[in-house]
């Protein structure tokens, strides 16, 4: 099943025997293979890779896009129950080149990792453990209050391990249904329960990503995925603002930081969240033209991962996101010519405002030497 799926990856390896870290994007290449052949050419070919590593590589997440969650997440979950080894999130966001399924994999070297009773997932290594969460979800009456249980539920899930929302939470992804209805709901949940938790515009707000997405369930309005990370200090995580090319979100009520960065002793990593066509007045850039949105949305990633000191170059992967399949071909291209080495993958999840016609969201990592905090 090789010759039917294409796998991207991005390595970071360390001297000395520290943790690599690797992400990898696996797309079919058949699309007229049914689901089920689909399914099984992307999971042999993710077992390849893991044959191919090194002794100890293990996964500690795992999104899977699917085209029709309805009528695959069942099938999907009843296989990878068999195997789980890590976080795995499930969401219906159409990959754009006409496939059933897509996979980002998230993998690392010489880490521990174990499935903890509250439903949060483990990797751990040295002074660090990196606490994952995937495709939470309940079935409360409407967006907001869907939300509210869910940052709810998650608050215990952290204090259960000895964190906090506030200090430990690095990123999180909000999957909403039918993203121009419900998106609403679940901004005002997030931003009542922030201030409980002492997230506000004057300390800060958490790296996220707000986009459309769904379960299987209808009934279902918001999944959530998060990231954690127990034995980081404060002086580790830095915001990033870009204020020349973007503003604060909470100047159009919306709590989420831009960019977030964590520095270890011997690496940074940089999560830059959902990121749009939008200039530092909060508005709307080239309306109706996705060729020069898709500029402006670089230029954004691009100064925000100035401010982390770093370049495209250190980009680990892209996750890109599209309000009309039509420009998918368009987009694709100028990406393949843009960034031709970056795993990437391209999906159908319109945008929180109508406006933006494409939104993008990566992770870049840097090599550091700062002897003041632990490696990773």
């Amino acid at each position: 099943m090789q010759e039917k799926t294409r796998i991207e990856i991005f390595r970071f390896n360390t001297e000395g025997g520290g943790v690599a870290e690797l992400h990898a994007m696996i797309h079919v290449t058949d699309p007229t293979m049914t689901y089920q052949e689909q399914v099984g050419a992307l999971m042999n070919a993710y077992d390849n890779l893991i044959q191919s590593e090194k002794e100890g590589t293990v996964a500690v997440f795992k999104r899977f896009f699917l085209s029709d969650a309805a009528n695959q997440a069942d099938y999907l979950m009843a296989l990878l129950m068999e195997t789980s080894d890590c976080a795995l999130s499930i969401v219906e966001q159409p990959p754009l080149d006409g496939t059933k399924i897509a996979l980002w994999v998230y993998l690392m070297t010489g880490v521990q990792t174990r499935a903890l009773g509250n439903g949060l997932y483990e990797a751990s290594h040295g002074a660090y453990r990196h606490l994952w969460g995937a495709s939470a979800f309940n079935r409360a009456s409407n967006s907001e209050y869907q939300t509210r249980l869910l940052l709810n539920d998650y608050v215990m899930q952290l204090s259960s391990q000895g964190c906090r929302l506030a200090d430990h939470c690095i990123r999180t992804w909000f999957f909403v249904q039918n993203v121009d209805v419900n998106y609403a709901g679940a901004v005002k949940a997030r931003n009542e329960v922030f201030v409980t938790q002492n997230l506000t515009d004057k300390t800060h707000f958490i790296a996220s990503t707000g986009i459309a997405g769904r379960h299987a369930d209808p009934k279902v309005s918001v999944l959530m995925d998060t990231y954690a990370i127990d034995g980081v200090k404060s002086e580790q995580i830095h915001h990033l603002y870009a204020p020349t090319h973007l503003n604060r979100t909470s100047e159009y009520g919306v709590s989420f930081e831009r960019g977030t960065y964590v520095d270890y002793g011997d690496r940074r990593h940089v999560f830059i969240s959902g990121t749009a066509s939008i200039n530092n007045r909060g508005e709307i850039m080239h309306p109706g033209d996705i060729r020069k949105q898709t500029l402006r949305m670089w230029e954004n990633v691009e100064t925000l991962l100035a401010e982390a000191d770093c370049t495209p170059d250190h980009m680990a992967h892209l996750i890109v996101y599209l309000r009309d399949t039509a420009d998918y071909t368009v987009v694709r291209r100028m990406f393949e010519e843009r960034f031709p080495s970056i795993p990437t993958v391209f999906l159908l999840a319109p945008v929180c405002r109508p406006g933006w016609l494409i939104e993008m969201e990566c992770m870049a990592v840097k090599r550091m030497e700062n002897e003041a905090y632990p490696k990773l």
